[in-house]
């Protein structure tokens, strides 16, 4: 009896070996990652032995992880149903629950394995793992430490643990948390020295944060491993993009783009060559990167990195209708694409088309949730449509013993992406020493803005103005109609029609003196750095006096940030009577002068920053036919941007052009300005 319970021991015994050694070339397959020949191998040996635990086990494993999670899950119930309190068919049925991305079951499951078994290393990683998948990064960075005490340096484990520091520090940084995020990075460097995929990480939420320098450091830190240096010359090239260096960029993007061969990681061909085209398009390169998307084009019709590449050059070239085209086939290719649909919010709201760019920018924001880049379009547009108020206080003078003292208030209130509400009150008090005139005025508008078409916008306020002066009062009609016309791209052109009454000084304020202007304003810009301006003034006076003003000026943009151009202005004006005692009137007046311009815009200033404007110009003056004289003019404001909300600005003016005054004399002014918007974001959004 007992040597038959030996020989059926040893018969099990020897089966099991044989069992093992004709199944290792399975084992090997799962081993190297070839799932596809061990399910085949697997597959086999179960037509033989139907009920072998490991063969089902191995099984199993080869079509999870051949892309047949459900299956695998199905096979493991009915493993577990067999065998219920072996701890390995266990696990393989809990890793089948992370193969389905049924985390939350995965979650309570393996849980209730580490209960079993405490010190259990599957067990343990597969709930970090497990935690990490559901984006619980503090658990799970604690389970994957207990993993790791169990055994250290697993090098599953060390790898499972970089990339719950990679998802932390995301996590992080798209709360804009960044301090924590670049805090979780540091260590996770300090684990994994040099990590390609972490320095990566943090100079993006450098770049993120605006820590320009920082970023740039972590890409020099990448740059000393040889293999990393195309990488890292791609993010410098962004770095000096971002800093407003743009041949800088280009020349570190070529650097790049020339570094790749035949023997260069495919994986770098794209960001690279994509880099390169970017950073020609900076730097309005426009027809070599033409050449190049065009290549791209030929072999690669419809891929969406190339369809970006030429949206944006089209963006640049102010080709907006060419770049929706593509940002939709983009689109089409890939909805959740986070170029498509912030590039077409991009492009709708150059084209006019708001209602569509918020919709645009949502999308990205459905896709990429709290993502910057989307969020700042969305307030950024939102403050185009908040209710603001502008006031702006001056005094101004002049060689003439002129003064005077004016009080600016406007109000905007949109109440759609194509209506706002306009409103407007003055005051202004001029007098004159010698002649001891003195006038006051007050002037109250109302109006309205709207969007007849995406290029064509009505705007038109009437009011009255009531005036005060030495021999009399009177009050008058004023009104201000205009249609702001973007005829075709890079082009601007303003029509319209303005009733005033000549306010600059006493003696003008008295004699009632009432303008009716019709005037067009047009604007020519190039994708080669060229600019024209020119302006046409009739006016038909109420003295039965007409004038005629031509302005226009060619410039040249040498920088853009800050915005820095440099041009020539002409002024032409000729008036059909000349009544010099009363306001500067003459028959024939020419001026010509060259200029300089530096702007940092208000507009793309950020909170808790200065912008400024300095503008100086020097030429010649002829008056009738005399002879030539001198001329300069200065224009300063200094400004300070307290929050998105609030700014200030100091500005001045001084100028002894002719025509800068009604009067012709040497003038001066200067005074601040305050601007508020009312709400946090437009009403109707609200």
């Amino acid at each position: 009896m007992i040597m038959k319970k030996l020989l059926l021991l040893f018969s099990v015994l020897a089966s099991t070996v044989i069992y093992s050694q004709e199944m290792q070339e399975g084992f090997t397959y799962l081993e190297t990652g070839k799932y596809a020949e061990a399910e085949t191998f697997f597959q086999t040996v179960l037509k033989d032995y139907p009920d072998n635990k490991t063969a089902r086990l191995c099984y199993g494993r080869a079509i999870g992880l051949n892309g047949k999670p459900e299956e695998a899950n199905t096979l493991f119930t009915n493993l577990l149903a067999d065998y219920p309190s072996d701890f390995e068919v266990k696990l393989n049925y809990g890793e089948s629950l992370l193969w389905n991305s049924n985390f939350t079951k995965a979650k309570t499951y393996f849980k209730s394995l580490i209960d079993e078994d405490p010190k259990s290393f599957p067990a343990l990683l597969s709930y970090a793992n497990t935690l990490s998948n559901l984006k619980e990064y503090e658990d799970a960075l604690v389970y994957v430490n207990k993993a790791l005490e169990v055994l250290p340096g697993n090098p599953n484990a060390l790898t499972s643990k970089k990339y719950m520091y990679l998802g932390y520090a995301y996590q992080k940084q798209q709360a804009q948390k960044y301090n924590e995020a670049e805090s979780l990075l540091k260590e996770n460097l300090t684990l994994f020295k040099n990590d390609k995929e972490t320095l990566l990480n943090l100079a993006n939420l450098y770049l993120i944060a605006n820590r320009l320098d920082d970023a740039k450091a972590t890409y020099d830190l990448l740059a000393t491993e040889p293999n990393n240096k195309i990488t890292a010359l791609n993010g410098l090239a962004l770095v000096s993009h971002l800093n407003g260096k743009e041949k800088e960029a280009l020349e570190l993007s070529k650097q790049a783009y020339n570094s790749l061969d035949t023997i260069t990681d495919k994986s770098l061909v794209q960001p690279t060559t994509e880099r390169h085209i970017q950073a020609l398009i900076w730097n309005k390169k426009f027809k070599p990167a033409d050449n190049l998307i065009a290549n791209l084009v030929k072999t690669n019709t419809n891929e969406n990195w190339i369809l970006a590449l030429r949206a944006t050059l089209n963006i640049y070239k102010s080709d907006f209708k060419k770049s929706v085209t593509d940002y939709n086939q983009i689109l089409v290719n890939d909805s959740t694409s986070f170029d498509g649909n912030l590039g077409k919010a991009n492009a709708l709201k150059a084209l006019g088309f708001y209602n569509g760019a918020y919709t645009s920018a949502e999308n990205t924001l459905k896709f990429y949730n709290n993502q910057k880049d989307a969020s700042n379009f969305i307030k950024n547009l939102n403050t185009s449509f908040t209710p603001s108020y502008e006031g702006k206080a001056s005094y101004t003078f002049d060689n003439g013993d002129n003064e005077a003292f004016a009080f600016n208030n406007n109000l905007e209130f949109p109440l759609s992406t194509k209506l706002k509400v306009l409103g407007s009150y003055n005051y202004r008090n001029t007098s004159n020493s010698v002649t001891d005139n003195k006038a006051t005025s007050n002037d109250f508008s109302l109006g309205l803005a709207y969007q007849l078409l995406p290029n064509i916008t009505f705007r038109g306020t009437a009011g009255i103005m009531a005036a005060n002066a030495n021999d009399t009062d009177y009050t008058q009609l004023l009104t201000d109609l205009s249609f702001n016309i973007k005829p075709f791209k890079l082009q601007t052109l303003d029509i319209g029609y303005k009733r005033e009454i000549q306010s600059f000084n006493a003696e003008l304020l008295d004699r009632e003196i009432v303008q009716n202007n019709y005037y067009a304003n047009y604007n020519l810009s190039t994708n080669f750095k060229l600019g024209w301006f020119t302006q046409y003034y009739y006016t038909s006076q109420n003295d039965d006096n007409t004038r005629n003003l031509l302005f226009t000026s060619l410039y040249y943009n040498i920088l853009s940030k800050p915005s820095l151009k440099a041009g020539l202005n002409y002024q032409y004006i000729t008036f059909k009577n000349q009544v010099p005692t009363v306001y500067f009137s003459p028959n024939k007046f020419n001026a010509v002068e060259v200029f300089v311009n530096l702007i940092k815009d208000e507009v793309i200033t950020k909170p808790k920053e200065w912008f400024y404007e300095l503008t100086a110009a020097t030429g010649l003056q002829y008056i009738e036919d005399d002879s030539s004289q001198s001329t300069y003019r200065i224009q300063a404001k200094l400004g300070y941007k307290f929050s998105s909300r609030a700014a200030a600005n100091i500005f001045g003016t001084r100028s002894n052009i002719a025509s800068a005054t009604a009067a012709g004399f040497t003038f001066t002014e200067i005074g601040i300005r305050f601007k508020w918007y009312l709400f946090d974001s437009p009403v109707f959004r609200k």
